[in-house]
């Protein structure tokens, strides 16, 4: 599509040291640069992070994130695996340490699990399936499960849902959509 695509995502933070270190070690990702900026709300240190040698940063940290909120404004951040042992092996890893509030689902168009970083940001990992579900949808799942086995199950209760199909089919009408616009 013509235009734009999606980069990268900055997130506000209170104790950037503990962030790097969750992201860096939990997550895998690398500081590919770091310092400090001036902005008119004063000195804001900034930590650039990045898991794919071709992109500066995917995710920036920045201090400066206020002590009182009335909610955390961000819905989740997405960071998908490159195959369902790896998610597993992820949710295991979370598990292992004691990450609470852990929501392993599949929405039928992929499967996930959503666990908080240290500052409560929500983070969804996850893998797409080969099939397009009507969304929203959320089913609980046992990501322990063999992968072969978890798969067929998925596949098995997505066939069910309104507006199942191939997703390959259901991009077709994507890309004939926008390309509409």
């Amino acid at each position: 599509m013509k235009g734009l695509k999606f980069s990268h995502v900055g997130v506000y933070v209170s104790d950037i040291a503990q962030m790097e270190k969750f992201y860096t070690e939990i997550l895998g990702f690398f500081v590919t640069d770091r310092g400090f900026l001036n902005t008119p709300r004063g000195e804001v240190k900034l930590v650039f992070l990045s898991r794919d040698p071709k992109t500066h940063h995917q995710i920036v940290l920045a201090t400066g994130r206020p002590e009182e909120q009335i909610f955390n404004p961000i819905n989740q951040i997405s960071l998908e695996a490159d195959s369902l042992e790896t998610l597993q092996e992820l949710y295991a890893k979370f598990v292992e340490l004691k990450i609470p509030h852990l929501d392993p689902i599949t929405h039928g168009n992929a499967i996930s699990f959503y666990a908080p970083d240290p500052e409560g940001n929500r983070l969804e990992l996850f893998i797409d399936t080969p099939w397009y579900v009507s969304q929203p949808m959320k089913i609980p799942l046992d990501l322990s499960k063999d992968a072969e086995v978890l798969m067929t199950e998925v596949e098995k209760h997505a066939k069910e849902l309104p507006g199942f199909c191939q997703r390959a089919e259901w991009e077709g009408r994507m890309r004939e959509l926008m390309s509409m616009n």
